[in-house]
């Protein structure tokens, strides 16, 4: 096997591919929000596609998945016994999913009312209950390609497993192009897209997993030492990826009492998601299987440091991000989606839902960063109680506030539930000792990564008010925003240098090892 990629190397991979599929999943939303813009079509949808997404939660990335790496990674020493591993955990998974999609066809409609139950009263709940079992099979195309990224990740093969989620975003382009230009009905077509991208992506890593040599075939096997391992390390994961998926179904029942809702907070969901798609889950998917063979080899100081500079690094790229998008929330917005049907209502709506989003962001990117610690230990267990605490907090703060704040409380339930997930995971993962230990490094430069963040900040505002007095025939908003970002890239760059909060040389140097 060829030497490992360097952390740097690995993770400009996975963001890089990650960047791309972001922007065309905002080309995506932005053909979405011209053609549908909040209406009730659009909602169905959003219900439909959101459903098999949150049950991919417990059977792929959130739960299986992040059981099966660890394993999967030590077991590598015996290619034989790691490729007999995967075709087992295949033949599980698969059995599970034909199952669920059997009950689910069935229980459609209740599931349906779980998601949203403010829809019973009007044409949303049936065209929902519609799409949605069309987009159900969905689920056991994704949970395979899931299973089959983590065993590209575990040999350090992170371009296919990154690229796939591009031919998601190109699948439903070509839906809505098509569905425009010959007069189909575009939420029919949007739910097609929905299973046959998820059969393109199963395909593309099927084919990439083959050529690495791990030919994935369904093996049937009892309940081996290893495979009741497996279920006694993904249990807990699965119950904590069905807490998260209860704050987001907390989220969507408030949003659904409240016309626009769903969508507004859908497409605030979208914005914010690519920072923490790009920096936090692209570094926590390569950071899983490194720190695992690391722990492995009781390799306490290689995990410090990998620990610490993809912690730097995360946050040398989210906090000036999580700043501008405060800043600059109404401008992008309106740059990204206000067209056709969505209006500049929408735009508003949309951009402050996005804001509270922005001031999570950071504890998102955290809890990607502390949770492969204890996952490559095989502790599932803990995130589980410490979701189970989030959720609560969530839950209290979304239907308390919904009566005041309206479709915004869910939003600000999630953001101070992941705050207090992230405080709780810190604390615990004192007990891990050496490798999860903040270093010198980082007790230095953190907290001026955060003071070049706010005098961005401060920049990018000054700017924004400076181009409100400017007439909109001189300046369109396009070019406004082309220019603030660029503004804010460099004044952070300059700031940050100055301060001391990053030496870019120094970084790159620290994530070549």
């Amino acid at each position: 096997m060829k030497k490992s990629q360097t952390l740097l190397t690995s993770f400009t991979t996975v963001g890089s591919w990650t960047v791309i599929s972001r922007i065309f999943g905002f080309i995506r939303d932005i053909f979405i929000a011209t053609f549908l813009g909040s209406g009730p079509v659009a909602e169905a949808f959003l219900i439909a596609f959101s459903l098999p997404n949150m049950f991919r939660s417990f059977f792929a990335e959130g739960a299986l998945n992040l059981a099966f790496v660890p394993i999967f990674s030590k077991k590598m020493r015996d290619i034989k016994s790691a490729k007999l591993f995967a075709n087992q955990t295949l033949f599980y998974l698969l059995s599970s999913l034909i199952i669920l999609n059997i009950i689910a066809q069935v229980l459609m409609p209740w599931l349906v009312l779980a998601m949203a139950s403010g829809f019973y009263f009007d044409e949303r709940f049936e065209l929902a209950v519609i799409y949605t079992r069309i987009t159900f099979p969905y689920i056991i195309f994704i949970s395979i390609t899931a299973l089959l990224s983590g065993v590209l990740n575990s040999i350090d093969k992170f371009a296919a497993a990154a690229a796939a989620p591009v031919l998601l975003n190109l699948v439903f382009i070509s839906a809505l192009i098509l569905s425009n230009f010959l007069d189909w009905d575009t939420g029919t077509s949007l739910a097609w897209a929905v299973p046959i991208a998820g059969f393109s992506q199963m395909c593309l890593l099927w084919y990439t997993a083959s050529r690495a040599g791990f030919i994935l075939i369904p093996k049937f096997a009892t309940l081996n030492p290893d495979i009741k391992r497996l279920f006694r390390v993904a249990l807990p994961a699965i119950l904590a990826g069905g807490v998260i998926q209860i704050n987001l179904l907390v989220g969507r029942q408030v949003a659904s009492y409240h016309e626009g809702g769903v969508a507004w907070l859908s497409y605030a969901d979208r914005l914010y998601q690519l920072p923490l798609g790009v920096v936090g889950i692209s570094l926590g998917v390569v950071l899983l299987p490194n720190l695992a063979r690391k722990l492995a080899n009781d390799d306490m100081q290689g995990s410090q440091d990998l620990f610490n500079r993809s912690l730097e690094f995360a946050l040398a790229l989210t906090l000036p991000a999580a700043v501008a998008i405060i800043v600059l929330s109404d401008l992008l917005i309106s740059v990204l989606y206000e067209r056709g049907a969505f209006s500049q209502v929408d735009t508003a709506n949309t951009a402050a839902a996005l804001v509270i989003y922005a001031f999570g962001l950071p504890a998102f990117v955290g809890q990607k960063l502390i949770q492969p610690v204890f996952y490559a230990r095989e502790n599932t267990r803990t995130p589980l109680y410490f979701a189970l605490m989030a959720m609560l907090v969530n839950l209290a703060l979304a239907v308390g506030f919904s009566p005041i704040l309206g479709y915004l409380a869910p939003a600000i339930g999630t953001t101070i539930a992941s705050w207090c997930m992230l405080i709780l995971l810190s604390i615990s993962s004192r007990k891990y000792g050496l490798a999860v230990q903040i270093d010198i490094n980082n007790r230095r430069v953190l907290p001026r990564i955060l003071l070049s963040a706010i005098l961005m900040g401060l920049i990018l505002y000054a700017a924004n008010i400076f181009f409100d007095m400017v007439p909109s025939d001189i300046i369109n908003k396009y070019i406004r925003v082309i220019v603030l970002i660029v503004v804010g890239f460099l004044s952070y760059i300059f700031i940050g240098q100055a301060v001391g909060g990053f030496k870019l040389k120094e970084l790159r140097n620290y994530l070549k090892n």
